[in-house]
């Protein structure tokens, strides 16, 4: 067999065939992709470091099929493998983590709900939003972490409001950056980054595939936002999959915004699925891209599955293994 035969390539042969369990995929297949077993056990990966996102993996699934995984599922596909971190999970799952060595690449900014909606685009939220951020960056440093999410918030002047009127583009900016420069003297002093997230408004599906009113829906403004505040701890979250559908050309937006990507995202669009052959991205060759630009962060595979989770993230991750 050759060594660069693909674990996906065994897989969507032998599942055809009905004779693949998931710790088969784990125990068998591994030897047949582009590392052994044995290395990926050592996390002898590529030159990616990878992340499992909590929420997708644990979250009830539209499937009732596709079963939700505890923490400690979850730590034990993290080894199995050779990712080293699952990102944004609950505080109680934190020191599961820990105990499986691995890390959390990025942790949540502690607002409640949907914490995308109520950002720093507006004044009327700061107070909360500074106050929890940077009590997540205390609690990020104090664990080991690297980093906190950030968000821009929803365009309107009451977040939860269409009717309320929008915050223009040069008005959110100018509050972006004076709620920011709240916080990142803390995540200065602490060492953690803030990493603020580019999410699309085109996908009005499903609360999760897309943010109809999200502010921060152009990657190009928000890293201008993040070079503004002139910060090596204030960085962008670039997810791939958002990216992809708001602009598209994501290969060379990473070039241009190299300076400034402290994190990274995937999915498959179009449906934030699997990064399988039914969806557009090309992941092999944006990965080389990041390897060339000498990226150091994580990437977080941040998908919703749409069947056996450990297969499609067995997949992602080999993909994804550059």
């Amino acid at each position: 067999m050759p060594d660069r035969i693909l674990r996906r390539d065994l897989l969507h042969g032998l599942a055809a065939g009905g004779i693949l369990t998931g710790g088969a995929i784990a125990a068998g297949l591994t030897a047949g992709s582009a590392k052994t077993a044995e290395q990926i056990e050592r996390g002898e990966r590529g030159g990616i470091r990878q992340s499992i996102v909590y929420w997708c993996f644990n979250a009830p699934n539209d499937n009732p099929e596709i079963p939700s995984w505890d923490i400690e599922r979850m730590c034990e596909v993290a080894a199995q493998l050779g990712c080293h971190s699952i990102e944004l999970a609950p505080r109680e799952a934190w020191p599961a983590i820990k105990k499986h060595g691995l890390t959390s690449a990025i942790v949540s900014n502690g607002m409640p709900g949907r914490p995308y909606m109520k950002g720093f685009n507006n004044p009327r939220y700061h107070d909360e939003v500074v106050a929890r951020t940077i009590e997540s960056i205390d609690a990020a440093a104090d664990a080991g972490f690297p980093a906190v999410i950030a968000f821009t918030g929803f365009k309107w002047r009451d977040a939860d409001d269409p009717a309320s009127g929008e915050i223009s583009r040069d008005e959110a900016a100018a509050n972006c950056l004076a709620g920011l420069q709240r916080v990142v003297p803390h995540a200065e002093k602490r060492g953690v980054s803030i990493c603020i997230e580019h999410l699309n408004t085109r996908d009005d599906s499903h609360p999760m595939k897309g943010h109809p009113g999200y502010q921060g829906d152009d990657v190009d403004w928000l890293a201008d936002i993040v070079r503004r505040v002139g910060s090596e701890r204030m960085k962008m979250l670039f997810d791939i999959y958002h990216v992809q559908i708001m602009h598209g050309d994501v290969i060379r937006r990473l070039e241009a915004h190299r300076d400034v990507i402290g994190h990274v995202h995937t999915a498959g669009n179009p449906g934030r699925g699997e990064l399988d052959d039914h969806q557009e991205i090309n992941y092999p060759a944006i990965m080389r891209k990041l390897i060339e630009l000498e990226y150091a962060g994580y990437v977080g595979q941040e998908f919703i599955p749409t069947r056996d989770p450990f297969a499609g993230l067995s997949e992602a991750v080999d993909r994804c293994d550059v």
